[in-house]
């Protein structure tokens, strides 16, 4: 039994599955080398949190080949729902054929620094930009994983998206810089009106420190202020390529819940919004 009194239909947004490298061996080359975290395990992980359902975003440790991801998602098909990941090998029919197994939107990998990718694998934003009118076409989102340092010059590219935008780790701001940091307010503006989406989750992305992450407080409460219709939270687990000490997912989850103390709103970030946004059955 959960420890967590979550509401009916919660949802864990934000999750990988790999392995068994075996079956599913890792793409080469690659920006880092993860153990192996089977569907076996996230199951038991969310069993033991308390969530009905899970969604699965493509790692970029898998590059393009989602077969472990879409295989978990055939294997779990009421549960799960997926982000994959991919660009100009895509079309229309191979989105239709995602998904009926559960893929409900394709991650951009926009993550920078000192001007450069972070991560090896990553599908640009301009990739995708062909494969836009299929999205709409099925009702899927466009995942953004970035540092919000530079959202307003993507800001224009951002504008001829069709579908909701949902941004990583609200927005992977490292907490020094503040909430008032123009990358951070534009990430407002647009989550307040309800063009982009957020995650509550990655707290410590933000070089918040454990165990209570209290340096990311301010960020988590200005996104629920701005509009928290439009926002989901998720583990990250299995905490790939984390900054510090790999966390503890009821950690985290425990620390979302003292941060959220309001019933209604965690009632739309936990289940009403993730039915919304991947079409999970309403409760």
């Amino acid at each position: 039994m959960s420890a967590f009194a979550l509401p009916r239909g919660a949802c864990d947004c934000h999750c990988h599955v790999f392995g068994p490298a075996a079956l599913f061996p890792y793409a080469e080359p690659r920006s880092y080398t993860p153990d192996d975290a089977p569907l076996e395990s996230y199951l038991a992980l969310i069993d033991g949190l308390g969530f009905e359902h899970g969604v699965i975003v493509q790692p970029s440790a898998y590059g393009r080949d989602n077969r472990a991801t879409l295989d978990a998602l055939t294997r779990e098909p009421e549960r799960l729902r997926g982000v994959g990941v991919g660009g100009a090998e895509l079309n229309a029919a191979r989105l239709k054929e995602w998904h009926t197994v559960g893929v409900r939107g394709l991650r951009a990998n926009e993550f920078r620094r000192d001007g450069k990718p972070f991560y090896q694998n990553g599908v640009r934003l301009q990739e995708i930009e062909p494969l836009f009118a299929a999205m709409a076409d099925l009702g899927w989102h466009l995942q953004l994983w970035l540092d919000t340092r530079d959202l307003p010059e993507m800001l224009p590219a951002l504008a001829r998206v069709p579908v909701p935008i949902v941004v990583d780790h609200m927005g992977r701001l490292e907490h020094h810089h503040g909430v008032d940091h123009p990358g951070f307010q534009a990430l407002l503006r647009a989550v307040g009106e309800g063009k982009f989406w957020a995650k509550l989750s990655g707290t410590y992305r933000l070089g918040a420190t454990a165990p209570n992450y209290i340096e990311a407080k301010p960020f988590h409460d200005a996104l629920v202020a701005a509009n928290p219709e439009n926002l989901v939270w998720g583990t990250d687990w299995p905490h790939p390529r984390p900054d510090g000490p790999t966390p503890d997912a009821a950690r985290l989850l425990q620390v979302f819940l003292d941060w959220t103390s309001d019933a209604a709103i965690r009632q739309a970030i936990l289940a009403d919004n993730p039915a919304r946004l991947y079409g999970f059955p309403r409760v």
